[in-house]
């Protein structure tokens, strides 16, 4: 039986401090876009929510990458 890997990722942003560091102004602000079943989809999106803040230099959005965090071995045991 082949079963499809879940490698989930998270798409996250906020308005950071500063330009050289990741501090975000305002925790509780933060814009969790959503959690997404592979990489794609999550780039889909971190795409649509960056170019839709374009004009504010300050914000960033992020992937991450949930699966390595779920299984930092990568040997599918948690």
């Amino acid at each position: 039986m082949s079963e499809d890997k879940q490698l989930l990722h998270l798409v996250f942003g906020g308005e950071l401090e500063n330009l050289e560091d990741v501090k975000f102004r305002d925790l509780s602000a933060l814009d969790i876009v959503g959690v997404f079943p592979d990489y794609a989809s999550a780039e889909k999106a971190w795409r649509g929510k960056a170019q839709g803040t374009v004009d504010n230099a300050h914000m960033r959005y992020f992937i991450v990458h949930l699966h390595k965090l779920l299984d930092p071995d990568g040997d599918g045991k948690f």
